[in-house]
């Protein structure tokens, strides 16, 4: 099997729409962002529950943190198979429940919504299917608006996620600093895309294991990272916080074992820095993402902004990498673009 050049995948193509994407979603989705933000400073839920699956749920990790952090609301990750196939009730009034899809109809997401909204929650969509059953069946639809994407390997849909909540807590939290990021985001994107993260690629053609390793509002990345290195590259990969690592997961690292670390520029940075200097003092092969990492990223316009611009540059080095481990990112084996769960 002839493989693409790493500029004529489809992954590379729709990731590097992701700025684009992510100005427009912000301009065409400011009025209905502030207007649920307006409704949910008047009347806050009492705490926040978040429904996805796969790349969507990383989304749903910064989702929490951003909302825990910025808004010292509970954030709950719900397992939707206690709604779907369990159809356990739970106690949901008042409460803000978030639904994160691409496609809007898989069964387990849409039954568990009409559950969290026949319980007296407020049902809000972040999907990219405008008209999908779980954009009809939720109070608020936020469109993720990354248009088509035929790439089975998920990129600017989930940056757009990650974008749709950082919106909805910039001015949900009305923080001064947050709001002003929405405006350089794009930019700073771009110019993640460029960053050279080439050593990555060089170094992980003959890898079969490794860690991705993060905290806070980077460990969404992280997951997602380990994900696309199962899914396009077939290299398994497990994520990991920084502080869980140096638990049971601490003994898998010695000499050469593959390391990538996702520095947050925020309070969790110290101790993931610190960790990735002590897994290199092992000889371990250890790559760490920041400004002034191994592997280089523009500075971010906020904290909360510097997973997207991880993920960003790292799409386009596992799109590389892909295909220098001969395999075609657009097309993993035994995958199916959507997926439907019960």
């Amino acid at each position: 099997m002839s493989l693409p050049a790493p500029h004529d995948t489809l992954m590379f193509r729709e990731a590097a729409e992701a700025a684009d994407v992510i100005a427009a979603q912000f301009a065409r989705n400011e009025a209905t962002v502030q207007t649920l933000a307006a409704t949910l400073r008047a009347a806050p839920p009492p705490f926040v529950v978040t429904c996805a699956r796969g790349s969507s749920d990383h989304a749903a990790t910064y989702a929490k943190y951003l909302l825990e952090t910025k808004l010292g609301l509970v954030t709950a990750s719900a397992s939707p198979s206690v709604g779907s196939v369990y159809e356990s009730p739970l106690q949901l009034r008042g409460a803000l429940y978030i639904v994160i899809s691409q496609s809007g109809k898989s069964p387990d997401l849409l039954r568990n919504a009409e559950a969290a909204r026949a319980a007296g929650a407020r049902v809000v969509a972040l999907v990219n299917v405008e008209d999908s059953p779980l954009a009809q069946l939720a109070e608020t639809v936020i469109p993720l608006g990354a248009g088509a994407e035929r790439s089975v390997a998920a990129t600017k849909s989930y940056l757009a996620s990650l974008s749709a909540i950082l919106q909805l807590v910039a001015y949900w939290s009305q923080d001064a600093g947050l709001i002003a990021s929405l405006r350089t985001l794009p930019d700073a994107l771009r110019q993640a895309w460029n960053s050279d993260w080439s050593a990555l690629t060089d170094g992980l053609v003959p890898a079969h294991n490794l860690f991705v390793v993060g905290r806070g509002l980077g460990l969404g990345a992280a997951q997602e990272a380990a994900l696309k290195f199962k899914e396009t590259c077939g290299l398994h990969a497990e994520a990991y916080s920084s502080a869980e690592v140096k638990h049971g997961p601490m003994a898998l690292v010695g000499p050469g074992f593959p390391v990538l670390a996702f520095a947050q520029p925020d309070e969790t940075g110290a101790g993931t820095r610190a960790v990735a200097a002590e897994f290199a003092a092992r000889d371990a092969q250890v790559w760490l993402a920041a400004p002034d990492g191994d592997l280089p990223l523009p500075p971010a316009p906020h904290p909360a902004c510097a997973p997207l611009l991880t993920v960003q540059a790292f799409y386009k080095a596992i799109n590389a990498l892909a295909l220098r481990r001969g395999h075609n990112p657009d097309l993993p084996p035994h995958l199916n673009k959507v997926t439907e769960t019960v």
